[in-house]
């Protein structure tokens, strides 16, 4: 098993003239060598063998990380992905099949590397069906000249790469646009008769129409209960405030009764009459 000690022990310092050089500069190894490392890491767990044998692959990284120069990556982030991948490969690696490693790293450093390049190369992810990462990685390629491709070359790009014209043309497009920030303007430069892309965004977690017709709404039964109770008698007004619109408390029949020497009976046919009358008062 691979720890991080060897993940640390081969990512590229930030002078990667250097690391090149230094890389470059670890011998290759012969068929014998190869065979015998592998082997005593597969069978033993020997992780001196997988860090020989990882650091004697580096200039391959490095090599292949090259021909990714041109989707604006940093080459140290690049062969630092790549390094991933042969660790897998290292890893994953039977000296039984008859093949050297670096034939089978090859599969597994690219694949560190074009998932790199998909997760960065745009804000947006511009490639996520099998076809798609096919077309990203050979639209460039395919390319012989600057411009949009004419309905022929398409035509041609698809049968060669087995993809859909429809394909073709979707990926073009998207590797042809170009992201933009919702707010270029720092924050206190910010002037609102300058336009946007984020002013231009629809905030979903607003409903300011539903706002102000909710509170005009309130405000109107509000208005329409307040002169409803202004056409009750003073005892059935207040009878209606302390068993419904007191914020505090909620009155029982009997404390409104006590209050004004009457029954508990003769205050709860009191306030059903009030009721009716305010039910009506606001209905019309």
């Amino acid at each position: 098993m691979i720890n991080k000690v060897q993940i640390l022990s081969v990512t590229p310092p930030s002078n990667l003239d250097a690391y090149i050089r230094i890389a470059n500069l670890w011998p290759m190894l012969s068929i014998e060598e190869e065979k015998s490392l592998t082997k005593r890491l597969r069978y033993n767990s020997d992780l001196d063998a997988a860090k020989t044998l990882i650091l004697s692959h580096l200039r391959f990284v490095i090599h292949i990380s090259r021909n990714y120069s041109g989707y604006g990556l940093l080459q140290a982030d690049l062969i630092q992905e790549g390094n991933i991948g042969l660790m897998k490969a290292v890893r994953r690696f039977n000296p039984e099949i008859g093949v050297r490693l670096v034939s089978f790293a090859v599969h597994w450093i690219k694949s560190e590397i074009h998932e790199y390049v998909l997760r960065n190369w745009r804000i947006v992810k511009v490639a996520t069906t099998k076809s798609q990462r096919k077309l990203f990685f050979n639209l460039r390629k395919t390319k012989k000249r600057l411009g949009w491709f004419n309905e022929e070359e398409i035509q041609i790009v698809a049968r060669e790469l087995g993809v859909s014209s429809g394909d073709v043309r979707e990926m073009e497009s998207r590797m042809s646009a170009q992201d933009i920030t919702f707010n270029p303007l720092p924050e206190e430069d910010f002037d609102c008769r300058t336009n946007t892309s984020m002013q231009y965004l629809q905030d979903k977690t607003s409903d300011f129409a539903n706002g102000v017709e909710k509170n005009n709404w309130q405000e109107h039964a509000s208005n329409k209960l307040s002169n409803a109770l202004l056409g009750l008698d003073k005892r059935s007004r207040d009878i209606i405030h302390a068993r419904w619109l007191d914020k505090n408390k909620k009155n029982t029949l009997q404390t409104i009764a006590n209050n004004y020497g009457i029954s508990a009976e003769r205050v709860r046919q009191l306030e059903k009459n009030a009721m009716k009358k305010l039910k009506i008062a606001i209905e019309t």
